[in-house]
């Protein structure tokens, strides 16, 4: 009896039928495993790159300018305080005067006579108290007696006084040094009770006052300096002599003043002029106004990177800025600001630095205010 060899084709597919047997009768051992495989390490992501450049605090004054207006720092209307006829005018109009300075002269009526009759009876009444002032140690006069001839000597006494000041009127005088800016009145002509008369000015010097807006006044205290430009482009120098305690109503804004001398008296009283006011030093970063950005609350911040290399907003406050450079406060003395790719990382973030230029901080003409910078200008 021949026996057949099975052929390589029945072979392949007896052993394919057994392997699919074995699949379905133990299924996938993987799948079916009590404890999942261990991960593959996994691939750290490419940290992002920015541009750094360390900030070190330094010593600013920030200055603080607005509109305002010049007046003389003393300048008042003179009233009259007694009626009577202008008998001369011993100071003209326009002329400089000094402080009890006589400015005129009024009819002085019967005054003189008035007061020689008072002082002759204060004489007499104090004359008679010291006589009952003796008898009173000798019991020869009553308590009541010394008593009415101390009111008597009173009395006396004030009415010289009243005599004397009711003269002095007659004889107005200057209150202070200054100008006969005005002079409303003439020789023969009567002045009535609190007429005015003239007008005396002292422009040694002046009053510089301006409004304030309620951000910029908080810190502002009376000694600070101030430098007034005038529209001839002059300046003047002074100190901060007021601030206001409560806003204005209408315009919720402080008002300031300021004192500066004026030894040549310029005629710059009721002018307008630019008041700068230079406020306390204290310790701020120059930055690129490009840096600044507004955070999730609203403020005015800068991005930085910590010691970690991660992502952080500092927030700021605004001291003083124009187009090329930011002053701020609110930082750390040294601080290590993002200068470009701010705008494409986040807080917290873990980043690559590298160095920037130089002037990167200072807001170089080629430095694009972009996203890529930290943010537009607030």
């Amino acid at each position: 009896m021949v026996v057949r060899r099975p052929s390589p084709s029945f072979l392949l597919a007896l052993a394919c039928g057994l392997a699919l047997l074995l699949w379905m009768l133990f299924g996938d051992l993987q799948r079916f495993s009590a404890e999942a495989p261990e991960a593959e390490p996994a691939r750290d992501a490419e940290l992002s790159r920015v541009e750094v450049q360390h900030s070190e605090a330094q010593p600013y004054a920030p200055r603080l300018t607005a509109q305002g207006q010049l007046a003389a720092w003393q300048d008042i209307e003179l009233r009259a305080r007694r009626e009577g006829q202008i008998d001369a005018l011993p100071v003209a109009q326009g002329e400089r005067v000094e402080a009890g300075q006589t400015l005129l002269e009024l009819d002085r009526e019967d005054l003189p006579s008035q007061l020689a009759r008072a002082e002759a009876d204060l004489a007499l009444a104090r004359a008679e108290l010291d006589g009952a002032d003796q008898l009173r140690q000798r019991d020869l006069v009553s308590r009541i007696e010394q008593l009415r001839l101390a009111g008597a000597v009173a009395g006396a006494e004030a009415d010289v006084e009243q005599l004397r000041k009711m003269l002095e009127h007659t004889r107005p005088a200057a209150p202070f040094a200054g100008t006969l800016d005005q002079l409303n009145v003439d020789p023969g002509a009567t002045l009535q009770v609190g007429e005015v008369y003239a007008r005396l000015v002292d422009d040694t010097q002046l009053r510089a006052s301006a409004h304030i807006a309620q951000r910029d006044a908080l810190d502002l205290e009376p000694g600070l300096p101030v430098s007034v430009r005038l529209l001839d482009g002059s300046t003047l120098d002074g100190e901060l002599s007021y601030v206001a305690s409560r806003a204005d109503e209408s315009t919720r804004s402080f008002a300031v003043e300021a004192r500066l001398d004026n030894p040549d008296r310029r005629r710059l009283a009721g002018a307008s002029a630019s008041l700068t006011i230079t406020r306390a030093e204290q310790p701020a970063h120059r930055l690129s106004p490009a840096l600044l950005v507004l955070n999730e609350e609203g403020q005015l911040g800068v991005y930085a990177v910590d010691d970690e290399e991660r992502v952080t907003i500092h927030a700021v406050r605004l001291l003083a800025a124009d187009s090329r450079e930011a002053w701020v406060t609110g930082l750390p003395e040294r601080v290590m600001l993002i200068t470009l790719g701010g705008g494409f990382v986040t807080d917290g973030q873990r980043v690559e630095p590298v160095p920037a230029e130089d002037d990167a901080l200072l807001g170089g003409d080629d430095l694009p205010a972009s996203p890529d910078s930290g943010g537009a200008v607030h």
